[in-house]
Formats: structure tokens, C-alpha cells, sequence
């Protein structure tokens, strides 16, 4: 079982970001967060969650380290029963909003994983980006949860986007090590509907070559990759979404799981706040369950197990196991290149 906190509080909107986020209505997170406080009531309910069944709890954004940690209080302290023995608690954060307050408040919430939105350590493609911190920043921010004794720190770095070049990424790269990150999670540009760059394509350039030796000097770093774009000592929590174990989703533009259904909570703060359970359900086939899995399957290396498939699936899989595109081995189809794992997961689909 694990627990996902949505804030959709923000400084400022990233050009490329299409999350559910706000920049204005930060006067709101009082109620927002109380009424988090009604929803969890509720799902502990729904979930049939017992003391210390909750394995994973990741409080995500939006930007989690602009609502100050005494706002968290109630609702961590509510929770702190259910959480497992040695549960991984990761909060996101910017560095222009992670101060030594703030992480040190989380830590003695019992936040134990830190994953910072970095993005790169290129002052100009920062700007680019839309993003409200510089280079010195972020490197000041990891120092300063180091320092706080957090020992699981993350961060996130973008890549294609337009002028990335090889050197600029190693640069990133090796300024990221320096910091003695534990993760890595490297995103390719995307752009979004709704976003700043959907007026502006040219943001993003094609270039499956930069991506896959971005990826090689990563590896090459000793993060070994375990999904598409994830790196290193692996989230837990993250990996349980891989292998779609039940999700409580909290807040405004969350997503719960539980077996065969998914719930979705308002995604206006406003209309979250004046009824925290208030939802939309939308059930799930044993066909849309399946493809699910698999495509999850095959993008991680949690892999696809041989009695998810049909016997014609199960052939075109054997067969890539032949050519060497897929591995067999622990009772588990894997996926080397998971660069072509949409490919492959919809070729056994046929």
C-alpha cells in the first residue's frame, strides 16, 4: 500500500509544466491542507488500512516545500500508525524554497527521502526552462540537506531540450555527482497541451542519440537504470506504482488505485477544499488492468511474468527472447533496452 500527497502550490509555472498547480492562491493552504486531513479519514476507511501497512508515503507538487512544515504536522502525525517499519517518506522540493527551516521541520516529521527539482545546472537553460532558482541554488540546497543528514536525495534533470548538447549535459551530470545524489531521474522535454512551450515547439529538439548516451554516462556514473528515466538507489515508492500495488491519492488533482478502479478528487483547490470527498471513478477492465501492467512491466525492471500473457502473446515474447530484444530469467520477462518498451509491449499485443 502506498500513500501519494498532491500540493499544487507553486512559486511560479515552469514553460514546459502541465501538472495541476497554482501560483496565486497560496492563501488557501490552510483549508487545502485540513482538508486533506477529511480525505485521508476516509481512505484509511475505503483501503482497509491497518497499522503499518502503509509502505511508501511521497508528497509530491507542485512544489511540497512551499507549505511550511507545521501545516504538515496533522496530517503525518495522523498517519504516523499506519506508516510501515523503515517506510520510505519522500518530499519534493525546489531549491529556492527547500531553507534549512523547512528541511529540517520535515525531517523531524519523519521525511527521510528528498527528491529536488534541479533540472540542470546551466544558468541560461534554466531561464529557458522557466525555472525560479539558479545553478548556485541548487547546489546549496543539496548541500544543505546533506548537511541536515538526509542520506536518500534525488533530484531531476531535463534533457533535449533545445541547444543540449553532450558537454552540457556531462556538466550537469558530473555537478550532480559531486553533490552525492543517491538517485537520478533524467526527463526528456516534452510538450504538453496547455503549457508555455505548446506556442513554442522549437523548445524541444529530437535527438534519440543524445538521450541514449545521456543515459550510458549515467549508467557509466554507477546509477544503474531501472526504468526508462530513473536511476540508482530505486524509489520504492515509484516502483510500486510499476507493479501497480493499491495507491491512496490525496488532494486536488490526485489519483487513488485500488484493484479495479480509480478515484480522482477535484482538481480545483477551491472545489477540493469545500468537499475533500467529492470524486470521480472510473472502473478498470481485466483487458485495461493487463495492457497496464505490461507496459509497465517492460519500461522498469520489474518485468512482465509469462502468465499475464495469452499463449499468442507468449509466443511473439519468446520469439523476441530469441532475437535477444527481451531477457527470461527469475520467472520474468525483462526488457534491455527500455527505450523501446512501448515497441515491444505493443508487439506482444499485436
Amino acid at each position: 500500500m502506498l500513500l501519494y500527497l498532491h500540493i499544487p502550490y507553486c512559486d511560479s509555472r515552469c514553460h514546459y509544466c502541465s501538472f495541476n498547480t497554482y501560483v496565486d492562491r497560496f492563501d488557501t493552504r490552510p483549508r487545502y491542507m485540513q482538508a486533506l486531513e477529511k480525505q485521508l479519514e476516509r481512505d484509511l476507511e475505503r483501503f482497509e488500512v491497518g497499522v503499518g501497512q502503509i509502505e511508501t508515503l511521497f508528497i509530491g507538487g507542485g512544489t511540497p516545500s512551499t507549505v511550511m512544515p507545521k501545516l504538515y504536522a496533522p496530517l503525518l502525525e495522523r498517519l504516523r500508525p499506519y506508516l510501515a517499519p523503515g517506510a520510505e517518506c519522500t518530499a519534493e522540493a525546489n531549491p529556492n524554497s527547500a531553507s534549512t527551516s523547512w528541511l529540517k521541520g520535515m525531517k523531524a516529521l519523519g521525511i527521510n527521502r528528498l527528491s529536488f527539482g534541479v533540472q540542470s545546472f546551466d544558468d541560461d537553460k534554466l531561464r529557458r526552462l522557466g525555472r525560479a532558482h539558479g545553478s548556485r541554488q541548487a547546489v546549496e540546497a543539496l548541500e544543505r540537506a546533506a548537511e541536515l543528514g538526509f542520506e536518500r536525495i534525488s533530484l531531476d534533470l531535463i534533457y533535449n531540450c533545445a541547444g543540449d548538447t553532450p558537454e552540457l549535459l556531462e556538466r550537469d551530470l558530473a555537478q550532480a555527482l559531486r553533490l552525492g545524489i543517491t538517485h537520478l531521474s533524467a526527463y526528456e522535454l516534452t510538450i504538453e497541451n496547455g503549457t508555455l512551450f505548446e506556442k513554442r515547439p522549437e523548445a524541444r529538439q529530437e535527438n534519440e542519440a543524445l538521450a541514449r548516451r545521456f543515459a550510458s554516462a549515467i549508467e557509466s556514473s554507477g546509477l544503474k537504470q531501472y526504468e526508462i528515466s530513473n536511476f540508482g538507489d530505486p524509489s520504492r515508492h515509484n516502483l510500486g506504482y510499476w507493479q501497480l500495488k493499491d495507491y491512496i491519492g490525496l488532494g486536488a488533482g490526485a489519483v487513488g488505485f485500488l484493484r479495479d478502479r480509480r478515484y480522482y478528487p477535484p482538481t480545483s483547490i477551491d472545489a477540493y477544499c469545500a468537499d475533500p470527498l467529492a470524486e470521480r471513478i472510473e472502473p478498470l477492465s481485466e483487458n485495461e488492468i493487463k495492457t497496464e501492467r505490461l507496459f509497465l512491466g517492460l519500461r522498469s525492471r520489474v518485468g512482465v511474468a509469462p502468465e499475464l500473457l495469452t499463449p499468442a502473446e507468449k509466443k511473439r515474447a519468446d520469439l523476441l527472447c530469441s532475437e535477444g530484444k527481451l531477457h527470461f530469467a527469475d520467472g520474468r520477462y525483462r526488457n534491455p533496452d527500455l527505450f523501446l518498451a512501448d515497441e515491444i509491449a505493443l508487439y506482444i499485443l499485436d
